[in-house]
């Protein structure tokens, strides 16, 4: 038990009660979170989390993705104290800017491959997503190509939960609520080796994944294609790490036809796999990327589009407004944590680490210590991300049946047992704060082994 406790179980209780009453959860069946009570988390350090009831729990997940420098680092908290007490707020409509939106958006060049030297700034993934859909067909009606304007996505690719960023994911249980969607979006097959590629090789599964985009773009017509978008790794997917040739194979294409390359980097981005951006990782070179997530570490809401000087010199000469933006784009607060979370970033040499360092140690000690599970039938991720397949069969890849969900029951053992690790489907997912040390891997991945072990003796059970 945490000494740091300030909520009594009563107070648990007042709260979970004024929750249910009030609070509409993302992603979540609203009545039966209401019924069990909705776990109240009350203060982090580091790596963990403490409940309301002083439970100490390990974040596999770095929140959703995004907390890369850990919790509690004072720099950025004293960052948006400073910038508070200068400048709360201001806009970046009516051709005024402040420091820190310009300086913000130097720093993401200054780490952006490329010639991604120009940035919009939005306030979340789902939100750069939309602005990515709005700039590319833009351009192309700039350029005298308004009829260029089909995006292609993937199937089971996540980015957003905005109707723009619905329409262009190609998760059905999304598209299934709140429609009709955004015309003229295609979808093909994502490359899931694993659970897709039957008797291919990883090879010829990636070529065949990215030739799917070229039979695509002739089916609608080159001309009418304005962009493909897609995460160098699908991660709420469920971590798909496509083949290594997967991607120089869809820049072949692209550039073939002339069709822009979108990188979703929302959850890709600053560090994650090891390179500043997921794009690198796979060495291509997109033409704009869109980011969130571990911009700030996820301290204040903010996102941003980092735009190709094709594109950017197009808007810049073309004499007309884009017609886009937020009230809070560039937010200056916001812009000034995220400054400082760069600022960490690169002294602490984190990129390198995760690259380097604790990235292989997490890969390794992965597989040491997972893929001989009766559960798991394969393993996959780079830097400190990572899909697990939980499987009925290893040998046959056979999936345990839809009436049991064995990713849920694998969550809630995990939450149960002081650790955050996140169901997609069947597949179980790890996305630690970069800053995890070696001790605290081996933590997680103790944690999730004997959570394993719970979720097999639990369906032998039933």
């Amino acid at each position: 038990m945490s000494s740091h406790r300030t909520t009594t179980a009563a107070n648990t209780a007042d709260i979970q009660a004024t929750d249910a009453s009030h609070h509409m959860h993302p992603f979540t069946n609203t009545g039966a979170l209401n019924r069990k009570g909705a776990r109240v988390i009350e203060r982090a350090e580091g790596v963990y989390l403490w409940d309301s009831e002083g439970n100490k729990i390990i974040d596999g997940m770095a929140g959703l993705w995004c907390v890369n420098m850990g919790y509690g680092r004072k720099e950025l908290v004293e960052a948006a104290h400073q910038q508070m007490q200068t400048l709360p707020y201001y806009n970046t409509f009516f051709q005024t800017t402040h420091t820190p939106a310009a300086e913000l958006a130097k720093e993401i060049a200054s780490v952006t491959p490329g010639d991604l030297n120009h940035i919009f700034f939005a306030n979340s993934g789902s939100e750069a997503v939309d602005t990515v859909i709005r700039l590319v067909r833009q351009y192309w009606n700039i350029k005298g190509k308004p009829y260029k304007n089909i995006l292609i996505g993937r199937e089971n690719a996540y980015h957003g939960s905005t109707i723009g960023g619905t329409s262009l994911g190609g998760m059905s249980g999304m598209h299934k609520q709140g429609g009709p969607l955004v015309p003229n979006i295609e979808r093909i097959r994502q490359p899931y080796w694993y659970g897709e590629a039957g008797d291919m090789s990883e090879e010829e599964f990636g070529l065949a994944c990215a030739q799917a985009l070229e039979e695509k773009i002739l089916a609608v017509g080159p001309d009418n294609v304005a962009a493909f978008v897609g995460e160098p790794i699908q991660g709420a997917g469920g971590v798909i790490v496509p083949p290594a040739n997967y991607w120089q194979e869809i820049k072949r294409i692209c550039d073939k036809y002339d069709v822009l390359i979108a990188a979703d980097e929302v959850i890709c981005g600053f560090g994650r796999t090891g390179n500043w951006f997921g794009c690198q990782s796979f060495d291509f070179q997109p033409d704009l990327m869109s980011m969130a997530k571990g911009l700030s570490s996820g301290y204040l809401p903010i996102a941003a589009v980092a735009v190709g000087d094709r594109i950017a010199n197009a808007f810049i000469e073309h004499d007309e407004d884009f017609n886009h933006g937020f009230t809070y784009s560039g937010h200056p607060v916001a812009a000034a944590v995220a400054i400082e979370n760069i600022r960490l970033m690169k002294e602490e040499n984190i990129v390198d680490y995760v690259a380097n360092d604790i990235g292989p140690y997490f890969q390794t000690k992965l597989r040491e210590m997972l893929s001989e599970h009766p559960l798991v039938g394969h393993i996959e991720g780079m830097g400190l991300v990572a899909g697990i397949a939980l499987v009925k069969d290893k040998a046959t890849k056979t999936l345990f049946p839809d009436d049991l969900d064995i990713g849920l029951i694998c969550r809630d053992h995990c939450f149960e047992n002081g650790l955050i690790m996140r169901a997609v489907g069947s597949r179980m997912v790890l996305s630690p704060p970069l800053v995890i040390s070696h001790a605290e891997v081996d933590e997680v991945l103790e944690k999730a082994r004997h959570c394993f072990d719970l979720t097999l003796a639990s369906v032998d059970k039933g």
